[in-house]
């Protein structure tokens, strides 16, 4: 099953290469479109990481845990 993070993983060498690809078919330079889609690519990658982050557990997946035992 696909989840969130793989279909992040997908969407970052597609934004920064199909943006740049659009943007430089419509006229702008290459210079000035990579930029925009490096920007949508950070964006991406800083919306997985803060917003949806990675560590977020439910309640019920921590108390299933046994406590961990120094000894």
């Amino acid at each position: 099953m696909t989840g969130y993070y793989d279909i992040v993983l997908g969407l970052i060498p597609v934004a920064l290469l199909g943006i740049t690809a659009a943007l430089t078919l419509v006229g702008m330079s290459l210079t000035a479109a990579v930029p925009f889609g490096s920007l949508v690519a950070m964006a991406i990658i800083g919306h997985a990481m803060f917003v949806n982050t990675p560590a977020d557990v439910s309640d019920e997946a921590k108390s299933a845990r046994p406590p961990l035992n120094a000894d």
